[in-house]
């Protein structure tokens, strides 16, 4: 699913991962309307609108569908970790990819071993303990050339072991927020 900034307008917040964001410079909804208090006038935005809102600022940021947020809220209460939980964007938190959207393709190029089996779907769950690398025979390719200068400087989040000369990570705990 591809994001665009049109997209982080309407919801209000900034979705799509870039560091030039529409938002950024227009924080208000598109169209010639937008400027305005938006459709609504002065009676703003129901609750159902408010939930609706919300629920596309989840499928927006993590690049999933209605059908798969579903099958998630299912699940269980923490949606959250499941949702971070999800091998693109532990790629993502890894810090070796700029945004989700290429941490997704990252996975689905067949580029990322989970326990050493090659892993190309984005929605797998990773679980405590399993540790996550990439291909050997794919650090070579210009995907992943400065990856040793972006690493420096990054910082993981604590439910995430990173190695980063080996470029593997291994989760150490649950996502929290």
């Amino acid at each position: 699913m591809r994001i665009s900034c049109k997209i982080c307008r309407r919801v209000g917040e900034s979705v799509c991962g870039r560091e030039k964001c529409a938002f950024k410079k227009k924080p208000y909804p598109p169209g010639i309307f937008g400027r305005k208090k938006g459709r609504h006038g002065s009676r703003g935005i129901s609750e159902y609108g408010m939930q609706l809102k919300e629920k596309q600022k989840i499928r927006f940021t993590y690049g999933i569908r209605s059908g798969q947020l579903e099958k998630y809220l299912k699940e269980g209460d923490d949606i959250f970790s499941i949702l971070e939980s999800r091998l693109d964007n532990v790629i993502y938190r890894m810090g070796l990819a700029q945004n989700r959207s290429q941490a997704r393709q990252i996975v689905s190029h067949g580029h990322i071993l989970v326990d050493g089996r090659r892993v190309n779907i984005p929605s797998y769950l990773v679980k405590i303990g399993q540790k996550i690398s990439v291909k050997p025979s794919s650090l070579n390719k210009s995907l992943f050339k400065d990856l040793d200068f972006k690493l420096k400087n990054y910082n993981p989040p604590s439910w995430l072991k990173v190695d980063k000369e080996k470029k593997e990570a291994e989760i150490i705990g649950r996502p929290t927020k």
